[in-house]
Formats: C-alpha cells, structure tokens, sequence
C-alpha cells in the first residue's frame, strides 16, 4: 500500500479542498458557526480519503475495500435527516420561515456535496496513477471548477423579470399593483405601510417559470430571502408586517410585499433575484404536449 501513498494524499486533499470551497459562506448558508464548519470539513475529510482509497484498493486487488464507499453513502444519507431535523428545530423561532421546501433543498444538498467530494477525490486518485503530480493538479483543479459551477443552480433572476410594484389600498386591502393580499383594520397600520412598505412584481419568462413560482414553497423561500437580507419589522405581534407573495391570476406574475427595515428598492430586488430556485418547485411543463399546445 506505500506504493499508493502518493495516490491516497493526492485524492484526499483535492476532495477536501473541494469540500472546502462547498462550505463558502453567503446570505443563506447553513451552517454559520465554527462547530458546523468543523462537523462538515469533517465529515469531507472522511468522505475524500474514502474515494481517494478506492482506486488502491481495486488495483492491489483489495475489492473488499471498496463495500466501505457503500457504507459510506449510507452515512452521507443519515447526514441529509440530521441537517433536516437541526433546520427544522432552527426554524420554529423564526419570524419569517425557510419552509419544508427549503428546508429539504438544503438537506439534500448538504448530502449531495459529501458525494462530490468523494467524486472529485477518486479523478484525482485516477489522475495521479496516470500521469503523477501533474496530471493529478490539472484533475483536482477541473474538479474543483466543476463543483462550483454545479452548486450554483438556478436563482429567480435567471427565469423571471423583477420589477417595482406599486403598495395601495383598496378600501382596507392592501394591494400590490393589482393583487390583493390582506385586510388591514387599523388606519395607523395602513398609513406606516404605505410610507415603509415596499413591493415588486416577478414576472416568469415562461410557462415553466410560471408554474415554478406560483409553488407555496418557493415564494415561502422568497420572503424569507428577502427578510434575511433586509430585515423585517415584523415581530409576534404585528402580523400585518409579515412579508407575502402572492400571485395575480390574470398574468400568472407573483406580487411580494414587504416592510424591511433597510428601504432599499433596489436591495430589495436583488434579494428577490438572488433566491434559488427550489429543487422542489421546478417545473417543466414546456416539455409536455399540453404546455406546448399552450405556449402557441
């Protein structure tokens, strides 16, 4: 096995460097403390000596080595409940939540990551035995490109157009252009939402992003963007503030309505743009014979 130790290092460090670049911190990353950077880098670590050992394994022969990568996707599988029940305690005090939908995206993301590490180690493993060191920095770095570009996914700016909306009321409903969305009793209430509150209207580019916005999940995962990003003077008693999306039935465009704490329009449209696109909320109906037939 010496004769492979070059081969084990190479993969497991490119897997963790990979690993490493996934755990990047943004607007909505999870985790956020030191503990769940350690458990993940961790747990990265494990996963890239496992796929950097493979290719030794299979070619000592040593093939009873390799029913370890299938203990290990069982464990990678146990990782995806824990983030999901850990979410979901988490998102019990907020005031504005992820949602289930979102909650399970990020979930099977943070399974999907152990599994591109171990990927990425086993071509650089693959690499190193072919062409040694160099072969082995030109796999890693593809590698490590290559996961970049696959966890970045779609955002609402890329499917749909993002404009400002106008607030008013209707009698005591407040409106979003023309969208009603809730009955404010209290004058007060209507008055500081309209000098506060701000709105915009996202209009999808096609039949698939409309279908895909109008899901509860992925407009429950918009405003809770937009609150993360701009705050929000909602509070437990103060219903009235509580950031909604809501669709017009007539163009298939969504309203969001929202009272932040930093007014800022164009802050606020970016956030909107910026929210991924919920793995369980992508549809495609363009690719059926109905949607097609309606899209003419």
């Amino acid at each position: 096995m010496e004769h492979y130790l070059g081969t084990i290092i190479a993969g497991t460090l490119a897997g963790t460097v990979a690993r490493m670049v996934m755990l990047r911190l943004d607007y909505r990353q999870y985790p956020g403390y030191p503990h769940g950077y350690l458990s993940h880098l961790s747990l990265g670590f494990i996963a890239s000596a496992l796929g950097a050992v493979a290719i030794p394994a299979i070619l000592k022969p040593d093939y009873t080595a390799v029913t370890f990568l299938a203990l290990a996707a069982s464990q990678f599988r146990e990782i995806r409940g824990i983030e999901r029940k850990t979410l979901e305690h988490l998102d019990e005090n907020e005031l504005v939540k992820r949602g289930s939908d979102y909650i399970e995206g990020i979930a099977r993301t943070f399974e999907a990551r152990n599994y591109l590490t171990m990927a990425c180690a086993l071509f650089t493993s693959i690499a190193y035995e072919l062409g040694k060191t160099p072969a082995a920095v030109i796999m890693a770095l593809l590698a490590i490109l290559f996961v970049r570009t696959f966890m970045a996914g779609e955002t609402i700016g890329d499917i749909c157009e993002v404009v400002p909306a106008r607030i008013w009321f209707k009698d005591s409903i407040l409106m979003v252009e023309n969208i009603g969305f809730i009955n404010i009793g209290l004058t007060e209430m209507r008055e500081k939402i309209t000098a506060e509150g701000l709105a915009v209207l996202i209009k999808p580019k096609n039949a698939d992003a409309r279908a895909t916005i109008h899901d509860l999940g992925q407009r429950q995962a918009m405003a809770h963007t937009v609150t993360v990003l701009l705050g929000t003077k909602k509070d437990v008693d103060l219903p009235e503030f509580t950031p909604l999306a809501r669709i017009d039935p007539d163009s298939g465009a969504v309203g969001l309505y929202t009272v932040p704490v930093e007014r800022d329009m164009d802050a606020l449209i970016l956030a909107v743009k910026r929210t991924p696109v919920l793995e369980s909320a992508r549809s495609r109906p363009l690719k059926t014979e109905a949607g097609r037939m309606a899209a003419r």
